[in-house]
């Protein structure tokens, strides 16, 4: 079955507070609409994205990307039909209706509101009503209503797309979501279970509550990296793309700074991508005293392209000398300038093995590290 995913994003939203439409608001980092519109990335064929003609920026930045872009209608109802219609030229089976609004939507949701559509013409995720439920006049309550067989509607909400097509067209508007158009058209439509984390950002309070959901659902990966370099002839050696004057040189068939090599095999390590031997072989004579900084931008260039965020690195260097204390701080700018991130969020340092082991005998460096990674 080919897939698709419409995301009404063309709403202005202002109810929430912040002076601009909630979808392009900051959340967790992103904006509302990047969290959303990675939820179906890699769970769809198809993504269309429904914008307002206000969007101008939106529009000019997703240009070119894996989206489908659409503009929106005069209401949500016009914006879907908008976004069924960008779908008209694909062979399309089964496609997703969901609110920008709804970033905390969980993957599984997803695959339900699919699997359902093998079995039957629509589906969506509902959460059962489990409070009790009151009539009221202003602040006074003035009964209760019996909750029973009542669910709170969430989306996606999954359709055969030729299904939904026509009964947009021959519904008369107004609808509160395209389920009721479906059973306006006499669909019938399975309901999967709904998630509470799955929350419509609605007001300002919304926005708090969506970022401890997102927080609990980061993809957070660390890596370690070590290496060692023994002393050679020279008169300075390179640590962390600091020269440091030194009676001996470090060996190595790059500029051998063992210190970045440690934090660019912690990064490689946190992506699963092997270490540096695998992306520059040392039997490749173009890398023979090649700087380090190299190694690490790759590093650092694989991350962003597999999604991921450096959030921060901590490099011990291992050596009775040269003493590295004066030279942290360089070291810790010049690291951070290389990964694109700010001095706070890197670590240099150094200690001693007592004079035990061939640090101690001042044969060479050795280097420790680790690199926290977060999926941006």
């Amino acid at each position: 079955m080919i897939t698709a995913a419409i995301i009404v994003a063309a709403g202005r939203g202002l109810r929430a507070g912040g002076g601009i439409p909630k979808q392009w608001r900051p959340l967790a980092g992103l904006r509302v609409a990047d969290w959303t519109i990675d939820r179906f990335r890699g769970q769809v064929d198809h993504i269309v994205l429904v914008l307002s003609e206000d969007d101008g920026p939106a529009r000019a930045e997703f240009e070119n990307t894996d989206l489908i872009l659409t503009t929106g209608g005069s209401d949500r109802a016009g914006s879907v039909r908008n976004g069924l219609a960008a779908l008209a030229e694909l062979t399309v089976d089964h496609v997703l209706i969901h609110d920008v609004a709804r970033p905390c939507v969980g993957q599984p949701i997803i695959q339900q509101v699919l699997e359902a559509l093998n079995a039957h013409a629509a589906a969506a995720p509902g959460l059962a009503v489990t409070d009790a439920l009151w009539t009221g006049n202003g602040a006074i309550v003035t009964g209760t209503q019996d909750r029973s067989g009542l669910f709170a509607a969430q989306t996606p909400q999954g359709f055969h797309y030729d299904a939904i097509v026509a009964a947009h067209a021959a519904h008369p508007g107004g609808a509160a979501d395209d389920v009721e158009v479906a059973r306006a058209a006499g669909l019938d439509v399975a309901i999967v279970p709904g998630d509470a984390d799955n929350i419509k950002i609605t007001r300002p309070e919304d926005f708090a509550r969506a970022e401890r959901i997102l927080g609990t659902d980061m993809d957070v990966r660390l890596g370690n990296g070590y290496d060692v370099h023994r002393f050679g002839d020279g008169d300075h050696v390179i640590l962390c793309g600091v020269k440091v004057p030194h009676g001996r040189g470090l060996q190595g068939h790059s500029d051998a700074d063992v210190g970045m090599h440690a934090v660019t095999d912690a990064i490689y390590g946190a992506l699963a991508q092997g270490d540096i031997g695998q992306h520059f072989p040392p039997s490749d004579p173009q890398w023979k005293g090649a700087a380090s900084e190299i190694f690490l931008r790759h590093a650092v260039d694989l991350a962003g392209k597999m999604g991921y965020a450096i959030s921060n690195v901590d490099c011990t260097l291992v050596c009775e000398y040269p003493k590295i204390g004066p030279h942290a701080p360089a070291m810790q700018d010049e690291m951070a300038r290389i990964m694109g991130l700010s001095a706070d969020q890197v670590s240099v340092k150094a200690t001693t093995s007592e004079r035990l082991g061939f640090t101690g005998r001042s044969e060479g460096i050795a280097s420790l590290a680790t690199a926290c990674l977060v999926k941006s």
